[in-house]
């Protein structure tokens, strides 16, 4: 049986937990806008940043669980009129991408503001049969902060 799975707001999260799981070159491989290092104050300002979607939009990221242990994080993010959803896993977690995104996209479909989810994945992502199960489709390719990612959407309705 799959450990259970909860979401946690990024404050709450050990600092140690993130910089450790944000440091590590697998991380790094499918991140093209990480181009630095982590520390506490790196950290600090991306923990507010994530905070701040909370204040603004009343949803955003959050620290994941599995089994009461922290496996990374993720959420939604509001880009212009859609709602972004992202996933970083620690590498050793990356099998519960689908039970973590289900339970995520749950939140969304019980949510009036969300008729559909984007997705941007970077190019280097080869395998994508867990956006296709779920239902997702391509959109195309878009420019996100000058590095170019894969869209796809997915409707919640």
């Amino acid at each position: 049986m799959p450990p259970e799975i909860t979401f946690v707001r990024l404050p709450d999260v050990p600092a140690g937990e993130i910089i450790a799981h944000m440091s590590d070159p697998r991380v790094a491989r499918h991140m093209p806008l990480l181009d630095f290092a982590w520390d506490e104050a790196r950290l600090a300002g991306f923990v507010a940043a994530k905070e701040a979607c909370w204040t603004r939009d009343g949803l955003g990221h959050w620290g994941i669980l599995a089994g009461g242990a922290y496996v990374g994080w993720g959420g939604f993010q509001r880009e212009g009129d859609e709602w972004d959803y992202g996933l970083v896993l620690r590498p050793d977690r990356f099998g519960l991408g689908l039970p973590v995104t289900r339970k995520a996209l749950a939140i969304a479909r019980s949510d009036a503001r969300i008729p559909y989810v984007t997705f941007l994945l970077p190019p280097s992502r080869r395998h994508l049969g867990a956006l296709r199960r779920i239902g997702a489709a391509p959109v195309g390719t878009v420019e996100h902060a000058g590095a170019r990612f894969l869209k796809f959407r997915l409707d919640t309705r």
